[in-house]
Order: structure tokens, then sequence, then C-alpha cells
């Protein structure tokens, strides 16, 4: 047993002792209470009953009507005093000074209940009628052979009572109480163990490790502070991996260039001085494409790292793209291609310019390398005024990607089956995309086409207050 249950069981244990102490002590007094309140008159309305009838025939019929009718009572279980102004009964009988006091108390307090009377008979004397307590609380009613008084039995035979206080109830209430902490205590701590262990083991490097199967029957903040632990170690086993794969990649894609500038540096040790010339542009090939590379990764790792620089700057998307399109159609010319521009989005979008420009540029050059010959690349804007998103597409004609490859075309170092042997670059491209792309709060997607080539969607959300002007650009 771990720390933690102790603690819970301590301090719940010490909460459920307390209260059940605190209510049995509650229940002592209440019972203190009533014994101080209990009297020693009957109040029950029989005896209430009785005593207007006595009262009646003490006022009627007189005393000696009265004498007759406690006389017929004495068996039955209501036993009538009549008492005068001297403390003396009707009978004779002794009674105890204490009983004839509280039933003066009672008939001053208890007036509506009417089970004490003062009646002044025609003799001239008061008499102060009452009955004793029923004869389970007192001794047999006195006559004959019996006690003159009326006084209590358990004080009669046992003194004064000791007050009774709830000790075997606390005793069982402890218990349980105990038992049930204990219960709570485990129920709370087995799972911390878990998640103790699986953090060490995580600690230690293993991501495996998961709490699903543990906690799947729990429903409560524990156990989905469970299911958010196996997210965050799949998580850290994507980054993991993909940290090894991009160390891979880096590796395999930095060791061409590298043995081709070390095969040009030797073939430049022997070679004649006229082919110098050849191998130096070469090599100076190799670095740029090692240059390229590296400066991709660097930007990469800052995106990667949420350190994309400011990104509150507003950004006239329509100009942007007219630069752009006007730079990329001198390039596609060179190469027998054409660039068609649909571009009507008078918006703003609040970000870092310089790298949406790399965003959609690199989309743009990778349509504008793959499209086919003697055909058109096109760019269509169109505003979306209830969403507030811009939503920009790019058309080529050139072979697509197989459907199978679709999900992985933005991701590191992808390049499709297709476009591998006649592509020179690395695979980084559209990964740079999709990055800049979601940091500006928007998305990327690709599909092809149904009549040829491949369609990349880029939707991004615009300032809506704040429109910018420019020209629309179509040729």
């Amino acid at each position: 047993m771990g720390r933690l249950f102790w603690k819970f069981f301590f301090f719940i244990a010490i909460a459920q002792i307390t209260a059940t102490f605190g209510v049995g002590v509650l229940f002592w007094i209440e019972n203190l209470e009533r014994t101080n309140r209990s009297s020693e008159i009957d109040l029950s309305p029989p005896a209430s009953f009785m005593i207007r009838s006595a009262a009646a025939t003490l006022q009627f019929g007189g005393t000696e009507a009265l004498r007759s009718l406690i006389n017929e009572g004495r068996p039955h279980r209501l036993q009538l005093y009549a008492v005068d102004e001297e403390n003396k009964d009707l009978m004779g009988r002794d009674v105890p000074p204490k009983l004839v006091e509280e039933a003066r108390h009672v008939l001053a307090t208890e007036s509506e209940r009417r089970v004490v009377e003062l009646v002044k008979a025609a003799n001239g004397h008061s008499y102060l009628m009452f009955i004793p307590a029923p004869n389970d609380e007192f001794g047999p009613p006195p006559g004959p052979g019996g006690p003159g008084g009326r006084e209590p039995r358990h004080m009669r035979e046992r003194g004064p009572q000791p007050l009774f206080f709830p000790t075997m109830p606390i005793v069982v209430a402890m218990v349980a109480s105990l038992v049930f902490a204990l219960l709570l205590a485990w129920y709370f701590s087995y799972p911390i163990r878990h998640l103790k262990n699986a953090f060490n083991q995580a600690a230690n490097g293993n991501l495996d490790l998961e709490l699903e199967p543990v906690m799947s029957s729990r429903s409560d903040e524990l156990a989905d502070l469970g299911r958010d632990f196996d997210a965050m170690t799949t998580k850290l086993r994507t980054l993991m991996e993909s940290q090894r794969r991009l160390l891979h990649d880096v590796s395999h894609e930095l060791r061409s260039p590298i043995a081709r500038l070390q095969m040009a540096i030797g073939l430049a040790r022997v070679q004649d001085k006229d082919k110098l010339d050849l191998t130096l542009e070469r090599i100076e090939r190799e670095s740029v494409r090692m240059d390229k590379l590296v400066g991709e990764l660097l930007t990469l790792s800052r995106l990667e790292a949420n350190v994309p620089g400011s990104m509150e700057e507003p950004i006239a998307i329509q100009p942007m793209l007219g630069e752009m399109t006007s730079d990329a159609s001198f390039e596609a010319e060179t190469l027998g291609k054409r660039i068609e521009s649909h571009i009507d989005c008078r918006v703003q979008i609040k970000g870092n310019p310089e790298l949406l420009y790399r965003a959609i540029e690199n989309v743009l050059r990778n349509a504008i390398k793959h499209t086919a010959p003697d055909t058109t690349v096109q760019i269509v804007a169109q505003i979306d005024e209830i969403n507030k998103m811009l939503h920009l597409s790019i058309l080529d004609r050139g072979p697509g990607v197989p459907e199978e490859e679709m999900n992985s075309i933005f991701e590191l170092f992808f390049r499709s089956s297709r476009t591998k042997s006649n592509s020179a670059g690395h695979g980084l491209g559209l990964s740079i995309a999709r990055r800049i792309v979601e940091a500006h709060q928007g998305f990327i997607r690709a599909a092809n086409r149904k009549d040829g080539g491949l369609r990349v969607d880029i939707t991004l959300p615009f300032m809506a207050d704040e429109p910018a002007k420019g020209a629309t650009l179509e040729s």
C-alpha cells in the first residue's frame, strides 16, 4: 500500500468516525433530555377522559360519589388521586409530595389536554385530581398489603439509573466506517498506482503501455486521465518515429549529393584543366542542392517547433497571387507550359507573408514541374462570404497520384511512384506547404482530376473587416 492509500484511508476514516461520534452524542443528549422531560403524571387521552369524568362526579355527586368511582377503578390500570389543600388524599392514601408538585405544575402548563383538574366540592374543599404514570413505570397501586407511596419502580429497586451512552451503536458504526474507508481508499489508490507505473515506464522509454484495458470499467476523472495518458503516449510514439524517419531520410538525401561531390572532387584532381570547369560546375550544382535541402529542413524545423515568426500581419492576397503568377508564367514559358489564373479575391489574410508566399509557391512550382508540355496550370480563387474563407485551387495536367498514395503526398520526403524517376526534388515542398497553411488556421488537400492531372485545394480564413484593394488578374 502506498502513501496515498493511507492518506485517503486516514482522512476518510477520521471524517466518518467524527460524524459517527457526533451523531451518537446527539442521540445521547436527546435521550437525556427526554428522560429529564418525562412526567410521572399520565398524560394519555384515557387519563384525560377519566379526569373529566371524576371532575363531573365530584362536582355534581359529591365526595362519596367520587370515592365510589375511585373504588370501582381500583382493579384497572388507571388509578386516580384526589388531593385536598393539605395534600391529603380523599381515599387516605400516602401521596409523594413530588407527585403532587408535578401535578400542580401540569395543571398550570397543560391546560388544553386537561389531564389534571382542580375542582371545588360541596364540603368547601378543593381537590386536585390526577392519575400517575402507568404501572409499567411505577409500582403496584397502593392498597392493602402494598406500599403506600407511588415511587417509580426503578428508584425503589436499583436507585438512580446511570445516564445511558450509546456505546454499542457507536462501536458498530466506527467499525463499518473503517471498512468502507478502507474500500474507498483502495478504490481511489488502485488506478493511481497504475498511473504511477505507466509514467515510470514512459520515463524509461517504454511508450507501449496502455491504461485503457485497466480502467475500461471506470467512468470517472481517473479513467479520463488514463485515456489522456494513452493519447499522449500515442502522440509521443508518432513524434519519435517521425524523428527517426526524418533522421534516416535526411541522411539518405544528403548521402547522394555528398557522394557526387566527393566523386567530382576526385575527378578534378586527375582531370585536365580543360575539363576542370565542368567539374567545378557540377560541384557548385551539388552544393546548391545541399544548401536548398538544408534551408528547407530549417524551415520545416521552425514550423515543427511552432516558431514561424510574426503571424499577425495583414496580407493582401490578390497582389501576392498576381506577383506569384507573373513569376511562374515566365518560368513555365521556358518549359513550353502555360499559367492561367482566375483571381478575384480582394481580401486580407492575417499571418506571415513570407511563409504564406512560400507555401503557395511550392504548390504552384510543383504543378508546373509535373504538368505535361503544352498544357496549362490553372489557378482559381473563390471567396466564401458566409464562412469568411478563401478557397484557392491549383490544377495541373500531370500524371496525378495513385489513390493509395494520396494521403502520403504531404508527408516528409515522400515522392510519388509516378514522378520519382523524373523529379529532382526532396519531397519537402508539399510538407512545408501543409505546415504553413495549418499555421495560418487553414487546411490543404489534394485529389486527382477526372480528366487527368492533380488538383490541390488550399482553404484559408480571411479578415472580414479589412478588405484588400487589388485589380482582378485574368490571363
